[in-house]
């Protein structure tokens, strides 16, 4: 009965992972003189593999845990320094979502072919010179290059690398391990809008920022002396019809398309539920924190998610948390009047929405062979920049046609997630069907 039910909750393997196991079980039952091989295990499975193999993910151990935590510094000066705390500081949309993912496919294809090392290196760089950069400008142009150009790439190339070499470390537990990274995000969306605040406030922008760099630059530091990949590089070409053959997987297209209807609403709340408090009445200095409540929030939404997902299934828990981040939306957010209201929302869409930052490349990673995981993951970022650069004006235009009211906003926003849920449920159902399985 044991076995029965492991198996029956075993994580479904993409058809590049099948057939890679079928070829891998034949050829290890066979030298490579062509002799016959060791014989399989009496229950008819492959021979024991040696440790290290492709497949023998650790799932732990001092320096699996080290690269988590550098993941997770690389988080905190990325997500974390973007979601909150230049929002109303610098122009609106400068460092906006996009900027993080649309160089993604390439930054992939990087990793895959070359490793995290160098990405690392210079992405800590581009986005530390950039954000000096920026302490000193004085001209609309000199934020646009300093902030809307040399950070965001350096951005890119710490975030994707982090996240792919996680993957290689871990498969069981993978969902834990992205969902602590992720947390990072949060706790830098917590405390470095509070920091950045108070240093404007004490010693003016300029050296505010340069305080700002020079702790970002501590901690990727750390993540560059402590992130590694489980596996070398594989600098072999790869031809355009490997890099069309994702689109061609329907786990992969469909799980895509469920994240780009998911994402176009994902950051409307988190840009608009601040200066809609403002103009209903709540104070400056009040509403000034709902951000950082919502990423404190996001903080349980990133790690707990993960949890489950490692229990129950990546796609179930994707499911689920996206359809609450919807209802929360239109159950919550569309009637509140109240500073007690907006605050309660904040809270509980944070944890619902934070799901998506941990599940998105767990999924992909679920779905994908081993060594395109950067690449695919990449690739999905990339697609995923079309999203994140129409969800603000998407909403802006709602607002704009609404004179100025957030109703048809947050109904949009609501139905776009409720859409996402949905897209994610038939996504689920299409690789496990309707059985309660792990998926």
């Amino acid at each position: 009965m044991a076995d029965r039910s492991d198996d029956a909750l075993a994580v479904p393997k993409s058809p590049s992972e099948q057939a890679s196991s079928r070829q891998s079980h034949e050829k290890s039952h066979e030298k490579s003189d062509g002799t016959p091989g060791p014989p399989a295990t009496p229950d008819g499975g492959e021979p024991r593999r040696s440790a290290g193999g492709i497949d023998d993910f650790p799932e732990g151990g001092l320096r699996a845990w080290l690269v988590v935590a550098g993941a997770a510094a690389t988080n905190m000066c990325t997500f974390g320094w973007i979601n909150c705390l230049l929002r109303g500081k610098l122009p609106p949309g400068l460092l906006g979502e996009h900027h993080r993912m649309d160089r993604g496919f390439f930054v992939g294809r990087a990793f895959d072919k070359y490793g995290p090392r160098w990405l690392l290196l210079f992405g800590t760089f581009m986005h530390v010179f950039g954000l000096m950069m920026a302490s000193v400008s004085t001209k609309y142009y000199q934020i646009i290059l300093s902030q809307g150009i040399c950070s965001p790439i350096g951005i890119c190339c710490i975030f994707t690398p982090a996240i792919a070499c996680v993957s290689t470390w871990f498969r069981q537990r993978r969902g834990l391990a992205i969902g602590i990274i992720s947390g990072g995000a949060s706790l830098g969306g917590v405390f470095l809008p509070i920091m950045f605040n108070r240093l404007i406030t004490q010693i003016g922008f300029p050296w505010a920022m340069r305080a700002c760099a020079f702790l970002i630059l501590g901690l990727l530091l750390f993540a560059n002396l402590t992130i590694v990949s489980r596996l070398p590089p594989s600098p072999t070409p790869l031809p355009l019809k490997g890099l069309l053959k994702p689109f061609t997987e329907r786990a992969y297209v469909l799980t895509l398309a469920s994240a780009f209807m998911y994402f176009l609403g994902l950051f409307v709340p988190i840009n608009y539920v601040t200066t809609q408090a403002i103009e209903l009445g709540m104070s400056q200095d009040l509403a000034q924190y709902l951000v950082p409540i919502l990423n404190s929030a996001s903080l349980f939404g990133r790690v707990l998610p993960g949890i489950a997902a490692d229990r129950v299934g990546a796609y179930n828990t994707q499911t689920v948390m996206s359809l609450f981040s919807g209802i929360i939306v239109l159950a919550l957010w569309l009637p509140a009047s109240s500073n007690a209201a907006l605050i309660v929302f904040a809270a509980l869409y944070g944890f619902g929405s934070g799901a998506f930052v941990t599940l998105t490349p767990t999924l992909i990673a679920q779905i994908s062979p081993i060594r395109e995981i950067g690449l695919r993951n990449g690739m999905q970022f990339g697609v995923l920049a079309i999203a994140a650069l129409a969800s603000n004006p998407i909403g802006g235009a709602f607002i704009a046609n609404d004179n100025g009211g957030y109703t048809q906003a947050k109904i949009w926003t609501g139905v776009i997630l409720m859409v996402g849920a949905s897209m994610y449920a038939f996504t689920r159902v299409s690789l496990g069907g309707l059985k309660l399985v792990k998926i």
